[in-house]
């Protein structure tokens, strides 16, 4: 994984993106979600007095959304580090013109690589299961481009999509989109590595311990729990374009002090 080889005191970060930047599924008790970006956020802070942290991004957002709404805001701020998450909402949806996605990922990039100190871009998780598999080609296609405009621009790529770890089913939420808290918490390892720091945790990439998978009546329950609860009002949003983050905004959309908990 490409780390950077020695990390400056960063003193601020900003993070750009959609529901995988927002936190989803890492569900705190007051029913916000914390995420793998404010873990990281709250590592370095504790490295860093006066440490600032803005979090812009929010669930649903397609990658021309993040790019007129949240883009010019983080460039503006002028932070340390902006970590930039977006496009596979994109590659979801029925119809999708990867030539545009690619376009508006490499605006977002010229945007804000020249805004700060270090640009972090992602290949994000890949949970195995069918459902996936039919958009698994635009998603690599996706963190190619990824990869190209990383190289062209000074930035670093967290390869989460080559971890075999974050593969496993048990690392992600029930709705089958999102990573638990165990699963963000492997992430914000990936990305404090990556930004050159010591590792807290060597092993996040290695696979958890095997168990006992469970029994075929257990896992069809499962599914149709799934269809009912997730996959069909997923589809449903997709079909009349509505989004789950309509109207909502971003849960830390000022670059202030970090005062939060890990």
């Amino acid at each position: 994984m490409q780390t950077n080889p020695t990390p400056p005191p960063y003193t601020s970060l900003v993070a750009v993106g959609d529901s995988f930047t927002e936190g989803m599924s890492d569900l705190l008790p007051d029913g916000s979600y914390r995420g793998w970006a404010d873990l990281l956020a709250a590592r370095m802070a504790a490295r860093t007095p006066g440490f600032r942290y803005a979090n812009l991004a929010v669930r649903g957002k397609l990658i021309g959304q993040i790019v007129d709404e949240q883009v010019p805001v983080a460039a503006a701020m002028d932070a340390d580090v902006v970590t930039l998450v977006g496009g596979l909402n994109d590659t979801l949806r029925p119809k999708c013109d990867m030539g545009r996605v690619r376009g508006l990922l490499t605006e977002a990039v010229e945007r804000l690589a020249p805004s700060c100190k270090q640009l972090v871009l992602m290949r994000s998780p890949g949970r195995q299961g069918p459902v996936l598999e039919r958009f698994r080609p635009r998603m690599e296609e996706l963190f190619a481009c990824v990869d190209e405009l990383a190289e062209k621009h000074g930035a670093l790529v967290v390869d989460l999509y080559g971890a075999p770890a974050l593969a496993d089913p048990r690392l992600w939420d029930v709705d089958r989109l999102h990573l638990t808290a165990e699963g963000h918490r492997r992430v914000a390892e990936a990305v404090w590595q990556t930004l050159g720091h010591d590792a807290e945790d060597a092993e996040w990439h290695v696979p958890m311990a095997a168990t006992t998978p469970p029994g075929w009546v257990t896992r069809r329950v499962a599914d149709a729990r799934f269809a009912r609860q997730h996959l069909l009002p997923w589809i449903g949003r997709r079909l009349t374009g509505r989004s789950s983050g309509d109207g909502r905004p971003p849960k830390r959309p000022d670059l202030l002090p970090y005062e939060g908990q890990a």
